[in-house]
């Protein structure tokens, strides 16, 4: 009888429910998209049910059983989600409050009283401004202030993650590598903060209200009786640690070793690495945990990246829309088209991405801009700026990683929803001045976690050999010579110093108006 992994990928825009072979080839995908992604009861807040959540990958696993799976044949679950969305839960694990997303913008406005000690050390590291910003963005500090009825009756602070393991297994567990947000987590260990640690007193919370954690590729615990009975998973079957979907992402395209640069188009837009050694891409900013135990991601993030893609479809993509139900295409098909008649360089148009400030670089005071207007411009031009505005972006942030880390990156792998593109990933390979891969899959997250049930179900004996096995490279797009050299100047001459000239005027404007705060 074949064995197959199933991978429950619980995302921003939906919940996937997939099975893999051994091999890593796909064999089913149920998805069940959320609507609405979450609610904002106030200006910047994003909530979503838990419940939600669960009902939601309930029904993405009975679409399997609709479409023929077997699920006899599945020897292990595994999960990977968004990441730093938490769930307060009760004792029995029942949600408290709704789930606060990553996207929620709230900040807590009386932070924790810290020592003298710990205050002057800041100092010295000039780190004041980053543990203020943690302070301020931890959701516990936050709910602490707003809702301390709500705290006392918390039983555990779980991420999604935490909150979805315990659904399936009774356990208040969760992985280590999902651990990614505003807790009390030593990022270098991988474990939660020792006792004496100065994030405890940051964050208002105690080591009893967080969850136990399971390093990659082992037990989380086994499926219940009740969630088999909603889901159809078989009762027992072991559920296997994998880590935050960002982070599977780049194990399941296959980049191991630090040479191979993981590109992800997806909401919020990353270039990561998977390495051995702690190193801070961004001075003061930790690298998150890997799916490998003792590993870690350098990763740099463009906040919303291809979020701007469906702001590009909502704010000028009514005609797109129109003319893509007529032709019965996706929508996707005509935005490429947009790529077509627009050549490498924009006409000057140049887009600078920070739609959503970043805590170091760029700073909280920062927008987004788009320069160099001329009449010969329009929607096409717009759409394609936004495109290479990303790359630019990325670019900027494998410069920095390879900076820091010492290490050279020799190909990328892209993946996410834009990376379905072809003319994406052209731009992506020029932009860059490397050979871009594609992988088999886009599925690049599930397969992430599978590659962690395979190891722990002793399918391969490490995670090399699994990869080895189940990642697979479908189209390798290298860059255009003349392209190359267009966008190299571009970058240098014109990209990288925008921010610095922009960031002033940014000031000035967050001065005078109060946004962003």
């Amino acid at each position: 009888m074949a064995q197959t992994l199933l991978a429950l990928d619980n995302g921003t825009q939906s919940v996937r429910a997939l099975l893999f072979d051994r091999d890593g080839q796909l064999l089913f995908c149920s998805q069940v998209k959320f609507d609405p992604v979450y609610y904002a009861p106030q200006p910047g807040y994003a909530e979503q049910s838990a419940q939600y959540y669960w009902d939601c990958l309930v029904q993405a696993v009975q679409g399997l059983w609709r479409q023929g799976a077997h699920s006899a044949e599945i020897v292990a679950v595994t999960l990977t989600t968004q990441r730093a969305t938490v769930v307060p839960v009760d004792r029995e694990g029942r949600a408290l409050r709704p789930a606060i997303t990553w996207l929620d913008q709230r900040e807590a406005n009386s932070l924790p009283p810290m020592p003298l000690y710990w205050r002057l050390g800041f100092s010295l590291a000039r780190a004041t401004e980053s543990v203020k910003y943690l302070c301020q963005q931890a959701e516990a500090n936050w709910l602490m202030e707003n809702e301390p009825e709500m705290m006392r009756k918390m039983h555990k602070f779980l991420l999604l993650s935490g909150y979805l393991t315990h659904r399936l297994t009774g356990k208040f567990r969760d992985a280590v590598a999902s651990q990614v947000g505003f807790l009390p987590f030593d990022y270098r260990r991988q474990d939660w903060a020792r006792s004496w640690d100065w994030r405890w007193q940051a964050i208002r919370l105690r080591r009893e209200h967080l969850p136990d954690l399971v390093p990659a590729g082992q037990r989380l615990g086994e499926i219940t009786a009740e969630a088999a009975r909603v889901t159809g998973i078989p009762q027992g079957l072991p559920l296997i640690a994998a880590g935050a979907d960002k982070a599977c992402e780049v194990l399941g395209s296959g980049c191991l070793e630090p040479h191979l640069g993981a590109l992800s188009f997806g909401t919020t837009a990353t270039i990561n690495t998977i390495r051995s050694n702690y190193v801070e891409a961004t001075p003061l900013l930790p690298p998150y945990p890997a799916p490998v135990p003792g590993h870690y991601c350098t990763e740099i993030q463009t906040f919303r990246g291809f979020w701007m893609v469906n702001w590009f479809r909502k704010e000028f993509g009514a005609g797109d829309m129109a003319q893509a139900m007529q032709d019965d295409v996706p929508v996707e098909v005509l935005f490429d088209r947009h790529l077509q008649v627009t050549p490498a360089g924009n006409m000057g148009l140049m887009l600078q991405p920070f739609w959503s400030p970043g805590v170091r670089e760029p700073g909280r005071e920062a927008k987004g801009a788009l320069i160099g207007f001329g009449d010969v411009h329009g929607r096409s031009h717009v759409y394609r700026a936004i495109v290479e505005g990303l790359m630019y972006s990325l670019r900027n942030g494998r410069e920095r990683i390879e900076k820091r880390a010492k290490t050279r990156m020799t190909s990328l792998r892209a993946s996410g929803g834009g990376a379905q593109s072809d003319a994406v990933v052209q731009i992506a390979a020029d932009i860059f001045g490397l050979p871009v891969e594609r992988p088999h899959t886009h599925e690049t997250s599930g397969l992430g976690a599978a590659i962690c049930a395979a190891v722990g179900m002793g399918m391969y004996p490490d995670f090399p050999s699994a990869v080895q096995h189940m990642t697979h490279v479908s189209v390798t797009v290298l860059p255009d010579a003349e392209h190359q050299a267009l966008y190299n100047q571009l970058f240098s001459r014109v990209y990288q110093p925008l921010y610095a000239r922009l960031r002033p005027l940014y000031r000035e404007i967050r001065a005078i108006t109060g946004y962003p705060r």
